[in-house]
């Protein structure tokens, strides 16, 4: 970039072999600066076939620099298909990246705004200014009569829950959740939130199904959900006209406007499903799940939001910030990435395991949560209702689409109230957990009491990626006001693996392993020098 910094985040792939490849900013790698670039090392092993998206995870950035990654099979796909499509969805917002970093950074608080509607696969129609009328359109989808399509869902969004569905189409079944193959599961709609991704089957309609409806052209139709008002978007689903009965399109109806909305929605999507395929979604082959018997410890990560003169969320009473500005109330992230700290000054930040059992696994040194390679662990996001300076919004929840950099973690479940350990177990028997990397946090309910235990979120993880890796919320307001967590898996001989002198160009904002115009950058090829070690 010309004039900011930037760095790159392959959600959804461990970069456990590339330590500085992970793109997450004061956690593993100093960020790319103004007009220079940086070489990323990605690796994806057999297993790793799905659904991915790369961004940038500087504040904003996000909103605006990503975009789908596809990971092919190395065989046959398990589900044949006749064609691919990538559904890849974004949100509009009136302010630039930078004046809404800024802005929630800001003493007195500044909000983003709400969203202006959703961008689905680059385009849509909205009242913001920012959109050139001339260039407003809705997306076309494209697909033949009779097929069976694999509709890739890419949720790059910022701060929305979605739900979406198609008109006349009742089926969506889900193969894929966030690049792990599942079992098909039927749902007449899906939920998508900030980070996630999905792929279903899509069976088109034959052309006897199409000659009753007298059209080819559908809507898909998304809308918002847990926030404060209903925005809704669209794209056009066409048909191609290869049915003989239909060649004359005009007496099957026109084809839809890409220009301007529908007069009114065609689809009449429900509130939210709190607890959306919780429990319900598969495996496609046996994943390896840990038994509770294998679980060494239990580790419960708090998270509320502080309100005074700023406005911030905080994770065991820590608010991890990628920037450095004292805002006095709360802990923030230290002047340097956490990674390079570790290899500067092993002895002062490698987090201490034991003072970090002693307290609740969380070190009160470094603010990081170790783990050793190897041992099986849960952790249990637990909502917490709002303190506030002001009672009028003391108590209130939000609804987080939990994130984790490194590796996969298995999904066992959520729900409403205080986490009980009993109760959480019940709801597992007799499920089959499927990995994900981004699961949801749902509030239940608006309000509750202040400090008061509402929703929860459990995670099942066999630690085996060594590494500095973020937890954290992946709506982008939440994680710039400090809702991220820092993890430090494996003791300093599995860590850092990367020797001197090959790793000086990494431990400086600026450094040797960032190029530009006048000179190349120097990287270590990471996986090179471990296969030949």
């Amino acid at each position: 970039m010309s004039d900011a910094n930037l760095t790159m985040h392959w959600h959804g792939l461990a970069q456990a072999a590339a330590p500085f490849s992970d793109g997450a900013p004061m956690g593993s790698q100093w960020p790319i600066p103004p007009m220079h670039y940086f070489d990323y090392e990605l690796k994806t092993p057999l297993g790793t076939a799905g659904t991915y998206f790369y961004h940038s995870h500087i504040d904003f950035q996000t909103s605006t620099a990503n975009g789908p990654l596809i990971v092919d099979d190395s065989g046959p796909p398990p589900y044949p298909v006749d064609g691919d499509r990538v559904i890849h969805i974004q949100e509009l917002f009136e302010k630039s990246d930078k004046d809404i970093s800024d802005g929630l950074r800001a003493a007195p608080f500044v909000w983003s705004g709400e969203t202006g509607g959703f961008l689905i696969n680059g385009n849509t129609i909205s009242n913001y200014p920012v959109v050139d009328p001339a260039s407003a359109r809705l997306s076309v989808i494209e697909v033949d009569p009779g097929k069976t399509y694999r509709f890739r869902y890419v949720g790059a969004t910022g701060l929305s829950y979605a739900a979406l569905a198609f008109e006349n189409h009742t089926n969506i079944e889900i193969i894929e959740a966030d690049g792990e193959y599942t079992k098909p599961y039927s749902t007449p709609l899906l939920q998508i939130g900030s980070g996630q991704r999905f792929s279903s089957l899509f069976k088109t309609k034959t052309c006897a199904e199409l000659a009753l409806f007298k059209k080819l052209d559908f809507y898909l139709q998304m809308e918002s959900r847990d926030r404060p008002r209903i925005i809704a978007s669209y794209a056009v689903l066409r048909y191609s006209n290869t049915c003989s009965a239909l060649q004359h399109r005009h007496l099957y109806g026109r084809q839809a406007p890409t220009t301007t909305l529908p007069s009114e929605r065609p689809i009449d999507l429900p509130p939210t499903i709190e607890g959306f395929l919780d429990y319900k979604l598969e495996p496609l082959v046996p994943n390896d799940v840990p038994s509770s018997d294998e679980v060494s410890r239990r580790i419960f990560v708090y998270s509320q939001q502080q309100i005074d003169k700023y406005v911030f969320w905080t994770d065991n009473g820590v608010s991890w910030a990628d920037d450095n500005v004292d805002r006095e109330t709360y802990t923030i992230s230290p002047s340097e990435p956490y990674l390079v700290s570790l290899y500067k000054n092993t002895s002062k930040y490698l987090p201490d395991y034991d003072a970090s059992m002693a307290n609740y696994g969380l070190n009160p040194e470094t603010n990081t949560y170790p783990a050793k390679l190897g041992e099986v662990i849960e952790i249990i996001f637990q909502q917490v209702g709002a303190r506030s300076d002001d009672s009028r919004f003391g108590g209130g929840l939000d609804t987080h689409p939990w994130h984790a950099h490194g590796d996969h973690f298995y999904d066992i479940g959520g729900g409403p109230g205080v986490y009980d350990p009993e109760v959480a177990q019940q709801r597992l028997e007799g499920t089959h957990p499927v990995r994900r990397d981004t699961t949801m946090l749902f509030r239940y309910t608006t309000n509750v009491q202040p400090d008061q235990p509402w929703g929860w979120r459990a995670w099942r993880l066999r630690v085996q990626n060594p590494g500095v890796w973020m937890m954290h919320c992946h709506t982008l307001q939440h994680m710039i006001m400090g809702m991220q967590t820092v993890w430090v898996f494996g003791d300093a001989e599995d860590i850092l693996k990367v020797k001197h002198p090959y790793v000086e160009g990494y431990l400086e904002y600026g450094g040797s392993v960032n190029g530009n115009a006048t000179h190349p950058a120097v990287a270590v090829h990471y996986f090179e020098t471990d296969d030949e070690d």
